[in-house]
């Protein structure tokens, strides 16, 4: 069995939080992890967002049992979420699974530049706030015969698929950073950094100290998510 030792028991607790996270929108989740050294990322797929994300967690030394290069795995969260020992700091990595379509498309590992534009994180915040209840009170309009999956569907593509400030990001990879626990009220922790967005050919990438969302142009007028 190969063993995960983490940083400490509060990145522990915070891969914990991730995975139930995760869990609560699919409880069947799959997560892709990718190791090396000292450094993980933890790749899942919220499906009521339809975007990827990711959080990266510090680990105390390499894995045990023979990997003690580098990991690449696709396993169950919920079974990774019970080999959690947060006291401990310590998680055992469960055996593979059939990985899902979305965790083989992930995008590049470099070439990041800083992109311009990107609203504070307080109006980010209002922003995702302010599309919730536009949502509601849009479907609350609706007659009860019209308040239909369909319909449902079609007012939340139309504001969850607007553009953040200037920049080319759909407001829902912010929703999905706020819900995943990745857009934190400012001055959470002092000193961290602020939210950034980045680009790399035909990828956008909204990072933040707890973890980050990417999204990829898959042609005119569409977009496909997903994280790095």
């Amino acid at each position: 069995m190969t063993v995960l030792h983490l940083a400490d028991e509060g990145e522990a607790a915070d891969l914990a939080a991730f995975l139930s996270r995760l869990l609560h929108y699919d409880r069947s989740a799959a997560v892709r992890l990718q190791a090396a050294g000292t450094a993980l990322a933890v790749f899942g797929r919220p499906p009521s967002f339809e975007v990827l994300a990711v959080r990266a967690v510090r680990l105390a030394k390499p894995y045990e049992n023979g990997l003690d290069v580098t990991l690449d795995v696709t396993v169950s969260a919920g079974e990774l979420l019970e080999s959690l020992d947060e006291p401990a700091a310590t998680a055992a990595v469960p055996g593979a699974v059939t990985g899902p379509p979305w965790a083989g498309v992930l995008p590049p590992r470099g070439g990041w530049r800083p992109e311009p534009g990107l609203p504070a994180p307080d109006a980010l915040r209002a922003l995702v706030a302010a599309a919730v209840a536009e949502f509601r009170s849009r479907t609350r309009e609706l007659a009860p015969e019209g308040r239909t999956r369909a319909e449902l569907d079609r007012i939340g593509r139309d504001i969850w698929s607007r553009t953040v400030g200037s920049t080319r990001l759909p407001v829902r990879a912010v929703h999905a950073a706020q819900s995943l626990g990745f857009l934190r009220p400012a001055g959470s922790v002092p000193g961290e950094a602020e939210p950034g967005l980045f680009s790399s050919g035909a990828w956008l990438r909204l990072r933040t100290p707890y973890g980050s969302v990417a999204v990829r142009e898959t042609g005119v007028g569409a977009l496909g998510l997903s994280v790095r």
